[in-house]
């Protein structure tokens, strides 16, 4: 039997690699400001998706109207999922901004 190789293993690994890539760039480069940038977009991204998702639920309302209980359930239902994870983009952008500006503040 032939061993397969182990980089075979890597390449899922791959698209997690170069997504890592850019905020660690940014925070080894930039130290302390670097952390508060990758803070600051990830409370953009968590405000954009926010808004994407209030905008396809008010969408869905005007352009259908009126919708059973259970399809208005189900509308609500994304729409919280949508908020709720927005919020935690939000949560975790405004814990890396404090983390930057304590670092800044404290070890500059």
């Amino acid at each position: 039997m032939r061993r397969q190789s182990e980089t075979l293993l890597l390449v899922p690994l791959l698209p997690i690699f170069l997504l890592g890539m850019f905020p660690m760039l940014l925070i080894g480069l930039l130290g302390f400001f670097g952390l508060i940038i990758f803070g600051i977009l990830l409370v953009c991204v968590g405000l954009t998706l926010a808004l994407e998702a209030h905008g396809e639920f008010n969408e869905e309302i005007i352009v259908h109207g009126f919708a059973r209980g259970s399809e208005r359930a189900t509308q609500l239902s994304n729409l919280h999922a949508a908020t709720r994870s927005a919020a935690l983009l939000d949560l975790a952008g405004i814990a890396l901004i404090a983390a930057g500006i304590l670092g800044l503040f404290w070890v500059g």
